[in-house]
């Protein structure tokens, strides 16, 4: 059975709603300490807090539009420069995560950028403690080859997304958690090609997608 698009649509916007859940509430709470405080300096750092929460908030919104979304333009390529800095505010702003930038491409497939920032969110994710995260793709014979590995003091990847990534999950029971690794499987298969991660070491995760047309 196939998930139907309505209900996949549904599980992710849980998922954006969900990662949106902390950075707006605090927005709310800072508005809200702001509103009775009137120590110079707390007000300082209320200021501070808001601003924070929203840039936050912003990375997030534009990550998900061109992860999740129909961004990138009207024509059938996006610019890689565009996925790298939804990358870099997502994960790379706050420094906990290094990124290593290896996408030599100018312009990749609509469908390559989305497999490429959903397997980035995926592998983010993973780094529990932080590390690094090493982002490659090409083009070659026609086909998009695109390489995650993450590297880090500890790595947590649950089951569930390993099956969605290799299309071996139980349709009818994905979650909102799950839904980028199926839409990495989904836009991988449909192009001809194939989604995987490997893990030959405890200390790093490689997660890799093949596209049949570039």
């Amino acid at each position: 059975m196939t998930v139907h698009a309505v209900d996949f649509a549904s599980l992710l916007c849980s998922r954006l709603c969900h990662d949106l859940l902390s950075p707006v509430g605090a927005l709310n709470n800072g508005i809200e300490l702001l509103a009775e405080e009137n120590d110079p300096e707390m007000r300082e750092r209320c200021l501070e807090l808001l601003a924070e929460s929203a840039r936050v908030s912003a990375s997030k919104l534009k990550f998900f539009r061109l992860a999740f979304g129909a961004a990138g333009g009207f024509g059938d390529v996006v610019d890689t420069r565009e996925a790298k800095a939804a990358i870099d505010g997502l994960l790379g702003n706050d420094g906990r995560i290094e990124i290593n930038w290896m996408v030599g491409e100018a312009t990749l497939s609509k469908t390559a950028i989305k497999v490429l920032l959903n397997l980035a969110l995926i592998a983010g994710d993973a780094l529990v403690r932080g590390g690094r995260l090493d982002i490659g793709g090409e083009i070659a014979n026609g086909r998009t080859e695109i390489v995650v590995r993450a590297e880090g003091p500890r790595l947590v990847l649950d089951t569930e997304l390993r099956t969605a990534l290799s299309g071996e999950a139980d349709e009818t029971a994905l979650t909102p958690r799950a839904a980028a690794a199926w839409l990495v499987h989904t836009l991988a298969t449909e192009s001809g090609g194939h989604a995987q991660v490997a893990s030959t070491d405890p200390a790093f995760l490689l997660f890799g997608a093949t596209l049949g047309r570039a």
